[in-house]
């Protein structure tokens, strides 16, 4: 049965369109309790339910809807405040809470919002309890006897919590001394957090990104937005800077010189680093993992796969063959070895633990994997489409596949968010490359036109 609201990362949209509206989310809370007081039905307590935001202005209004349908449906409520997503998974596991519900559009503009779930141990809810929850919007919205209605309480510390958890994924003992890092939290959920971990751990943090007003969240800063933090690392002479999104779940680094550092760049480094220390049996990619990264662990024997975009996919894989290291080039970085979820903090504490330990700086440890040209395309549908179908698209892919050889690779995929298909082409020759992209890009058009 598919999912009427749902997506691979929880409900997210526009802020006013028809389910990120206060009166949908009000049901949706009173939802999402109803299905959690049933999985409580003959224990001695109520559930409890953790509630976490971003900055952006829409969070108090949604804050509000939410715990008015988990109070109405009889569930306690525990409020956080702004924190990042891997916070509120954290917090979920050591709170023993029921779920944890994190409202953010992650690193989307202002005017998005979403409502995204953990489970008690702090994974993303299964399929089965996504669908137990839709069954539930469709029936009258109903509230339990007044003796019966959840408790609402602030949990004051949260912020502190979480500090002291990134602190606690690294050995004891290290520190940052010595080290000048810029910092940018997006004007997002990372604004009280970031700075202090990395200024605890010793570091000299040079901040921006910090200064939230509901509606600056991810303006020109942050990890989809780094030139403002390159331009600092350099003129600020710093070692390096750390670009966190609006939720703090991704992550994209800067080193000395202000080059970017991307997701599989990040990736390998860590790697590399376990490779030395405590082992690395796997990495978990994407279909969009850069063709250089699978061929730099390569050289080091580490076996590599690819999952679908988006980190439940890539959990998955990680899941499946036992692995603790997986991500996404965009800068979603799962280490779980210490976590549960991309957490861009905790990944961000990995790579410079790989610097502090060989001594060597960010742009010398990514030097061992050169990243492959890569192009996409994205070609608007006016409807959808079924690639496989479309023999002059399937040719077209095909004569493709071998002029770029076996040190390339094409992928024409479908956006789970967009109505477009996204025309990727990488390998060794940019020029081929980018020549090719666009002749598929082409094809595509004739085909939906």
């Amino acid at each position: 049965m598919g999912k009427k609201y749902f997506g691979t990362d929880g409900i997210r949209g526009r802020v006013g369109n028809d389910v990120i509206n206060p009166e949908f989310v009000l049901k949706l809370g009173w939802a999402v309790g109803k299905v959690f007081a049933e999985d409580r039905r003959g224990k001695s307590s109520l559930g409890k339910v953790l509630i976490g935001k971003d900055t952006r202005i829409s969070g108090y209004m949604f804050e509000s809807a939410l715990e008015a349908g988990l109070v109405a449906a009889g569930i306690d409520v525990a409020l956080m405040g702004p924190m990042p997503t891997p916070a509120i998974a954290y917090l979920t596991r050591t709170f023993n809470a029921q779920a944890g519900i994190v409202i953010s559009a992650s690193h989307n503009a202002y005017h998005d919002n979403g409502i995204k779930f953990f489970s008690s141990n702090g994974t993303k809810l299964p399929d089965e309890l996504e669908l137990r929850i839709e069954a539930q919007l469709d029936k009258p919205m109903t509230t339990v006897e007044s003796n019966q209605l959840g408790r609402v309480t602030r949990i004051d510390d949260a912020a502190g919590r979480y500090i002291e958890f990134c602190k606690s994924t690294v050995p004891t003992g290290f520190n940052l001394e010595g080290m000048t890092i810029v910092v940018d939290c997006a004007h997002g959920a990372t604004y009280h957090v970031a700075p202090a971990v990395l200024r605890e751990l010793g570091a000299r943090v040079i901040e921006i990104g910090v200064d939230p007003d509901g509606i600056n969240i991810n303006d020109g800063v942050g990890s989809t937005s780094p030139a403002l933090l390159q331009k600092t690392v350099v003129e600020q002479h710093a070692d390096l800077g750390v670009a966190l999104d609006g939720d703090g779940d991704r992550l994209i680094m800067v080193d000395h010189a202000g080059d970017l550092v991307d997701g599989d760049e990040l990736l390998y480094i860590i790697a590399c680093d376990q490779l030395q220390t405590s082992g690395c049996n796997g990495v978990v990619g994407t279909l969009m993992s850069n063709l250089g990264f699978e061929l730099a662990l390569a050289d080091l024997d580490i076996p590599f796969v690819r999952a679908q975009v988006g980190d439940r996919y890539v959990i998955e894989k990680m899941v499946q063959n036992d692995w603790k290291l997986g991500g996404e080039s965009s800068g979603h970085i799962i280490c779980a070895d210490v976590t549960t979820t991309g957490d861009g903090m905790v990944a961000a504490l990995k790579v410079l633990l790989a610097v502090r330990s060989s001594e060597r700086n960010l742009r010398d440890l990514r030097s061992g994997m050169s990243k492959f040209p890569q192009r996409m395309i994205n070609v608007k549908l006016a409807s959808k489409i079924n690639l496989v179908e479309q023999p002059d698209i399937q040719s077209a892919v095909s004569d493709a596949e071998t002029r770029l050889g076996s040190r390339g690779r094409v992928l024409l995929r479908p956006s789970g968010t967009e109505p477009v298909v996204r025309v990727m082409v990488e390998g060794e020759n940019g020029p081929l490359v980018g020549q090719i992209a666009q002749e598929l890009a082409e094809v595509v058009e004739r085909a939906v036109a």
